[in-house]
């Protein structure tokens, strides 16, 4: 199993990145084009989720781990400890309304998904998706 690990800056751009290397991370794993556009679109809610709802700043920064071998991807994003990235909107004020939609997104595209919390006590998501 090999194992990647990304430190993402808060800002929103970044999560352009991601997608991109998600995708060809799971193109590696032998996925077909629907089941990598269902990791990415999981992928971006959970990154959007940890970084950003419910908080009155993005991220400064946000970890990516994700775990490969054939077949199989593990993805787990963990929150950074400080939320000082400006918002210019701030829908976000309104969760859970908002988180709920993407949390309902995230359970439908993976086979297995668990909310939790870090060692370091912040939040974290963690996404299998298999073959």
């Amino acid at each position: 199993m090999d194992e990647l690990k990304f430190i993402i800056p808060g800002k929103p751009a970044y999560l352009t990145m991601i997608r991109l290397a998600i995708s060809s991370i799971a193109t590696t794993a032998g996925f077909d084009l629907d089941a990598i556009d269902d990791i990415k679109t999981a992928v971006s809610e959970a990154c959007k989720n940890i970084s950003c709802h419910g908080y009155d700043g993005f991220s400064e920064q946000y970890e990516l781990d994700c775990f490969v071998e054939q077949g199989r991807i593990e993805i787990t994003i963990m929150d950074g400890d400080s939320h000082s990235i400006y918002k210019d909107k701030k829908p976000c004020k309104q969760c859970p309304q908002e988180g709920d939609l993407g949390v309902y997104v995230i359970k439908t595209l993976v086979n297995e998904v668990d909310f939790g919390i870090s060692e370091n006590g912040n939040k974290k998501i963690t996404m299998v998706k298999r073959v």
